[in-house]
């Protein structure tokens, strides 16, 4: 019998989701999968972008925790709609400024219908969203120049803006941001004084406004 026989075939690698359940790191299948969606599931130190990715047997698998929102954003506007009671679950959402993600994050986590992602910039956009079907994405776009006709259905017509907007004023947002909306829908802003207040101000407190009579006069 020759020598290379009496070794054992090297394994074959797996996909992740199976391979997760195989080392014992998730009870099922199903759990790996929405584990590797969530974020989770690193492979060799890097996230793992699908549970369909081929893993080796010599690759290291782990998992990590992940905080409750995409950004610190969500935190921001669950504080929001806790506290003026505004019940988010079925609505059609836009959000304005979207860059990670955390108003949208928040948004669907809340039972939003859909969301309309908005931002100037392009990439930013947690991928955990971006590939969400509940999600529109519209990236290199000024909120400034929409109209309701800007947006396809189901996501349009929208019940509720969102806005977390950075250097710009609100004031040049909200004119906009009213017109995408029917008679009752809602605004909510998050107001960046830095953004509002005059350059001196924001330079005094080198783009960090603590002084609560400069909030007050931006509000």
């Amino acid at each position: 019998m020759e020598e290379n026989e009496l070794m054992p075939k090297p394994a074959k690698p797996m996909r992740l989701d199976l391979a997760l359940v195989d080392r014992g790191l998730c009870e099922s299948r199903e759990k790996a999968k929405r584990a590797v969606m969530a974020g989770q599931a690193l492979v060799n130190g890097q996230r793992a972008a699908k549970a369909s990715d081929k893993v080796k047997p010599s690759d290291e698998l782990t998992l990590v925790a992940t905080d409750k929102f995409v950004s610190r954003g969500g935190y921001k506007l669950e504080h929001a709609l806790e506290t003026f009671c505004v019940d988010v679950a079925g609505l059609r959402a836009i959000d304005l400024g979207a860059s990670t993600g955390g108003f949208t994050d928040c948004l669907l986590q809340r039972g939003a219908a859909s969301v309309a992602v908005v931002d100037v910039g392009q990439g930013q956009l947690a991928w955990t969203l971006r590939n969400d079907e509940r999600v529109l994405v519209m990236e290199r776009t000024n909120a400034r120049h929409l109209t309701p006709a800007s947006f396809p259905q189901p996501f349009a017509p929208f019940d509720l803006v969102v806005i977390d907007c950075s250097f710009i004023s609100l004031r040049q947002i909200l004119p906009a941001a009213v017109d995408l909306l029917p008679p009752g829908g809602r605004v909510v802003a998050l107001v960046k004084p830095q953004f509002e207040a005059g350059k001196a101000e924001a330079d005094k407190g080198h783009g960090v406004i603590r002084d609560p009579r400069v909030h007050r006069r931006v509000l």
